[in-house]
């Protein structure tokens, strides 16, 4: 313990020591913070340990970085500002890290340990004296257990285990006097005589308590002998002894004036505050910095090049997945034939391969949303900065080719989720006859595209507010109506929604779409609802699409209780048609489509935090965030999103899900620790094993997927900020 408590010495004299050094140097700065802690001036130290911290990144010094934040969590510790501290200790750590192994390391956990001793956080406190412990070990320093049993009894006492804090007070007390250990054995003796009062051993207390007492006349420790001073007037007002409860009080109570005297001339509260203000927009400066010198590094054709090396990487992976997809389909019918005495064994293994062929396909769509969220917001931010004539071919095409993969990888997602049964069926309350006439008005703009007359016949015998699922049901009505438009040119379409049958708690509705537009052959009839199928070859290249619609319709449908039914004619026309079954509701209508409105003012000046790890999206998102006049921050992990979210106000969180490290809902859960109020916003490249739900029960407000469209984009931020 010696040896030990020598080295501690000798660190100190090290850090405090104020040799001439020249001015504008880490040892000039060090001199001036110590002179200042020495004479109780925290202001000042605060100060120049900040320009020494300031000095050291300037030379690119980790070693003196990491022992000038190690000084500076010191003093937060001094200051009783414990979560600052803990925040500048850790930051020492990590820098410490790169280094060689150093006691420095482990004097840090004891630190933060002894942070979260003061914060009653007891179970970091024990992780953080573990660390320190086995670095200690590590490095073979001799006799350090007392610093770290010490804390171990008070932990034992805190947590009410007082059999156990007795037993650890009492080795430190059987240690032979040292004047090093005079402080940890004081502390000791004051412990056991509190724990004896309690336990009404009213002799045995005082003895401790008087031995403590005695023993602190030789430190300089003023907070434990004021302790110990107001134990000893509790205990003789306890036995009665008023003369000596009143001595010892008026002792304690002059003691304590004297603490507060010395602690407010430490640091007013207002320089602190100011002190930690200019700390953060030093941080806040910095990033910006950062930010800019990566917006200037950017080059036009650079980007170009970028993405179209990506859309090519795009249709590659794309064309590999379907590739698969037939391989291992063909390989199963084949398998089927071959092995039919075999019919049970077979059977599993086209599962296995169903299985296969859906996870890659989902995992393929899953990782091209990050690059393609890239190319579509990148070519969104080249068409708002006024591109040459010449470019807009290049970028509307571009824009073109995303838009379309981004509907197609949504498609085949859907797919994967309703063939994997990953898709559940939600119930809520609604009107049908509003979502029908909001969907109208939203579809009139692609009606006058091709000059077709759009209809809408809805029965006023519908009962009011049915109970179902009014995505799925969208999703099937606005499939079919947008087929119908497409595929008809200066002609009809008509939407029909009948009751069909009626009783107390239930109602059948009879939905039909009908259109006079180009029809499908008869011999088509059937295929057009499988993958990829549009009818002909000749009708894929002249209207384009995916084919996948009709397929998530039938399924969809399907799904909800009903059945598609078509009837088609060459060159006059087309008619689907469904049946479901809903609950009749009495309750209140939620809004189906929401309005676009002007989201411009509502978001000027506001200030966001983006939580993304992707540089280049990081660098889209906050620079369409900047178009619309929002102050935004960026951070690239889930930690810091933590401290920043605890250090500053935002008005909103954007949170990507996927995060290295600590993901993005584990982050969201933290954040709700303390703060319940600010929105947080999930972005992600959402996969077949996530849902809207499951994210928001980690504690975020509203989803945005990626790649997300601007507008919607803006609108859901505009609506929670």
């Amino acid at each position: 313990m010696k040896y030990f408590f020598v080295y501690i010495l000798f660190f100190n004299l090290l850090l405090y020591s104020q040799p001439k050094e020249k001015i504008d140097s880490i040892a000039y700065y060090s001199s001036l913070s110590n002179t200042n802690i020495k004479d109780n001036n925290y202001k000042d130290a605060l100060f120049h340990t900040r320009k020494a911290i300031l000095y050291a990144e300037k030379n690119k010094n980790i070693q003196d970085q990491a022992s000038q934040h190690f000084t500076l969590g010191k003093l937060y510790y001094d200051l009783k500002k414990y979560d600052d501290a803990i925040e500048s200790l850790l930051k020492s750590s990590n820098l410490y890290a790169t280094l060689k192994p150093s006691s420095n390391q482990a004097n840090i956990y004891y630190y933060i340990g002894l942070c979260y001793m003061a914060e009653h956080d007891f179970e970091n406190a024990a992780l953080h004296f573990d660390k320190a412990k086995s670095i200690y070990t590590k490095l073979k320093i001799p006799d350090i257990a007392e610093l770290l049993t010490l804390q171990e009894g008070l932990m034992y006492k805190s947590q009410n285990k007082l059999d156990l804090a007795l037993s650890v007070f009492k080795t430190i007390i059987a240690k032979p006097d040292h004047p090093i250990l005079a402080d940890t054995k004081a502390e000791a003796l004051y412990q056991m005589g509190s724990l004896e009062a309690l336990k009404n051993r009213n002799n045995l207390a005082l003895s401790y308590l008087n031995k403590a007492l005695d023993l602190n006349s030789k430190t300089e420790n003023l907070e434990q002998k004021s302790n110990i001073l107001l134990a000893l007037s509790t205990l003789h007002e306890k036995t009665l002894d008023k003369n000596n409860a009143y001595s010892y009080l008026k002792q304690h109570l002059n003691l304590k004036e004297r603490i507060e005297i010395l602690n407010d001339k430490r640091l007013d509260i207002d320089d602190y505050t100011k002190f930690r203000e200019s700390e953060r927009l030093k941080e806040i400066i910095q990033a910006d910095n950062k930010n800019k010198e990566l917006q200037k590094a950017s080059r036009f054709s650079k980007l170009i090049s970028i993405l179209a090396i990506a859309l090519i990487s795009i249709l590659s992976l794309l064309s590999l997945s379907l590739y698969k997809n037939n391989i291992i389909r063909n390989q199963s019918n084949l398998l089927l034939q071959e092995k039919n005495k075999e019919l049970e064994i077979a059977k599993n293994k086209a599962e296995k391969a169903s299985k296969a062929r859906a996870e890659f396909l989902s995992t393929v769509s899953h990782e091209l949303r990050t690059p393609l969220n890239a190319i579509n917001g990148i070519t969104h931010l080249l068409l708002q900065e006024n591109p040459r004539e010449t470019q807009m071919d290049y970028l509307t095409s571009l824009k073109f080719s995303g838009d379309y993969l981004t509907k197609f990888i949504n498609e085949i997602l859907e797919i994967n989720k309703i063939e994997s049964h990953k898709v559940q069926i939600e119930h809520s309350s609604f009107n049908l006859k509003k979502l029908l006439k909001n969907i109208q008005n939203s579809l009139k703009e692609l009606a006058l595209v091709n000059d077709n007359r759009f209809i809408f016949e809805i029965d006023p015998a519908i009962p009011d507010y049915l109970n179902g699922d009014i995505t799925k049901l969208s999703q099937i009505i606005l499939n079919l109506i947008n087929n119908a438009l497409k595929f008809t040119k200066s002609g009809v379409v008509t939407v029909i929604a009948k009751l069909d049958s009626k009783t107390d708690k239930k109602a059948t509705i009879h939905f039909e779409i009908t259109d006079t537009g180009i029809g499908i052959p008869e011999d088509k009839l059937h295929s057009v609802f499988d993958s990829f199928s549009q009818g002909s070859i000749e009708v894929n290249r002249k209207y384009g699409g995916t084919g996948l619609g009709l397929t998530i319709v039938k399924k969809l449908t399907k799904i909800l209780g009903g059945q598609i039914k078509l009837k088609s004619t060459v060159g006059k026309g087309s008619t689907f048609s469904f049946h479901l079954l809903f609950e009749i509701s009495t309750q209140p209508s939620r809004i189906e489509i929401k309005p676009k409105t002007d989201d411009q003012a509502k978001l000027l000046n506001k200030k966001i935090l983006l939580v993304e790890d992707n540089k280049i999206n990081q660098m889209i998102s906050k620079k369409m965030l900047e178009r619309k006049g929002i102050t935004c921050i960026t951070i690239d992990c889930g930690e810091e999103a933590i401290e920043a979210a605890r250090n500053n106000k935002f008005d909103l969180i954007l949170m990507d899900v996927h995060l290295p490290g600590m993901n993005g809902t584990v982050a969201t859960q933290e954040i709700r620790l303390f703060d319940t109020v600010t929105p947080i916003i999930a972005l992600t490249a959402i996969s077949l094993d996530e849902n809207r739900d499951m994210l928001l029960s980690f504690g975020m407000n509203d989803v945005i997927t990626k790649p997300f469209i601007p507008e919607e984009f803006y609108t859901v931020i505009a609506e929670y900020i």
